[in-house]
């Protein structure tokens, strides 16, 4: 029987759920947890170095700390380094999660995509969007 190949995000998504099913364990009990449930498993694909649901619950600068662990876990095929960065990024979204609260509280501020562009944006919209099309999204064209 073929064992699936798991993938980064897989293997975040199981630290977390070992989390909630063990809230006072620590980092170290949850790194050795993992490193004992994926031995022998095949290792994940460098090219889906990622994990999508972590840009909203915190910075991308946050989840994806411990992601040149995994990375280097995987090219030297070692589960105790993927677990130490799968482990730092977990840990790294929880402290930030501690710090300001869950997403969605009150700071949307680092979320905001538009920020240091939106001026620019609807400049350039103005500008070279045709007249009908901004009469239909409710904008004044620039002329």
């Amino acid at each position: 029987m073929a064992t699936e190949q798991p993938t980064v995000a897989d293997i975040f998504r199981r630290a977390q759920a070992i989390r909630q099913e063990r809230p006072q364990s620590s980092y170290k009990e949850l790194k050795e947890l993992l490193v004992n449930e994926f031995t022998g498993q095949p290792f994940p694909s460098p090219d889906k170095l990622t994990i999508p649901e972590q840009d909203a619950r915190a910075p991308q600068e946050d989840w994806t700390a411990g992601l040149p662990l995994v990375m280097r876990g995987i090219q030297q095929e070692d589960w105790k380094e993927i677990a130490n960065g799968i482990v730092l990024s977990l840990e790294q979204t929880e402290n930030y999660e501690q710090q300001r609260g869950r997403p969605g509280a009150n700071d949307h501020d680092w979320h905001d995509r538009t920020a240091g562009i939106k001026d620019s944006t609807q400049k350039g919209v103005g500008k070279w969007m045709p007249k009908e099309l901004m009469a239909l999204t409710g904008q004044k064209a620039e002329d």
